[in-house]
């Protein structure tokens, strides 16, 4: 079996100054939207996308992961602790994120930044949606190196210990969220997107996808000890994705009917 590596949290430090791999994912993340967003801006000059828009539309969507991110752990996963605690609600160097909260608060950000612009809200989603997995997939190493969001107990012959936790060997669903939510869909997504589309079915697409690979990944991945299985056996994250499975088949199946 595997041994999870005993990594230190902390990739910097410099006196009292720390600065810890998560946060660097978090950079990569948004450095790869400016990277990837900036190569498909030059490859379609006639998109009505400069380089101007995708700086502005990354500092809107960095502010809605963040507060969306935090907002929603403190929401869907943790409202009775922090009601209790609520000063610690800001401290996110502890970690506690939720893809869930963060995709809500991005939704909001590019509605700001579509009033602000008047560019309409399914193109700006059409375009930003192929830029994330790979920074979801970034997010996903910093779980990894931290050691959390394990698996379930398995006997898979790739099965890995985490010894924070115990001596029982486990699935790294860490990982198979890296390659799923992170390579998968970003190929997916990437060629899809590389030829022209209704309106809103890229968006579309991007839900059904990570949806269905969350969604799947939930059944090896341990459930939060404070919340176990809801209903029908199911996480938190399951339930919190199946919305964005249907909502992702009612937006392409409305953008394929509305061209045709």
């Amino acid at each position: 079996m595997l041994i999870h590596p005993d990594f230190n949290p902390i990739a910097i430090s410099i006196g009292p100054l720390a600065i810890r791999w998560y946060g660097l994912m978090y950079l990569t993340a948004f450095m790869l939207v400016l990277v990837l967003g900036r190569w498909r801006i030059k490859q379609h000059p006639d998109s009505g996308w400069t380089v101007k828009n995708l700086d502005d539309v990354l500092f809107y969507g960095v502010l809605g992961t963040v507060l969306g991110g935090r907002l929603g752990y403190v929401l869907f996963y943790k409202f009775g602790y922090y009601l209790a605690h609520p000063l610690e609600i800001f401290y996110v160097w502890e970690g506690g994120m939720s893809f869930h909260g963060g995709f809500l608060g991005v939704i909001f950000a590019m509605w700001l930044f579509s009033r602000r612009t008047g560019k309409p809200w399914l193109v700006i989603t059409d375009f930003i949606a192929p830029l994330v997995p790979l920074g979801l997939g970034a997010g996903r190493i910093g779980n990894f190196i931290n050691g959390e969001l394990w698996g379930r107990p398995t006997d898979v012959p790739w099965a890995m210990v985490f010894p924070a936790v115990d001596n029982v060997p486990r699935h790294p669903s860490e990982l198979y969220e890296f390659g799923l939510e992170g390579i998968v869909l970003f190929i997916i997504i990437w060629l899809f997107s590389a030829k022209p589309r209704p309106m809103g079915a890229v968006s579309g697409l991007f839900l059904i996808g990570y949806g269905t690979f969350r969604f799947l990944v939930e059944f090896t991945r341990e459930p939060d000890d404070f919340l176990g299985l809801l209903s029908l056996g199911l996480s938190m994250g399951q339930w919190l994705s199946l919305p964005m499975i249907i909502a992702g088949v009612v937006m392409m199946t409305w953008a394929y009917r509305r061209k045709s």
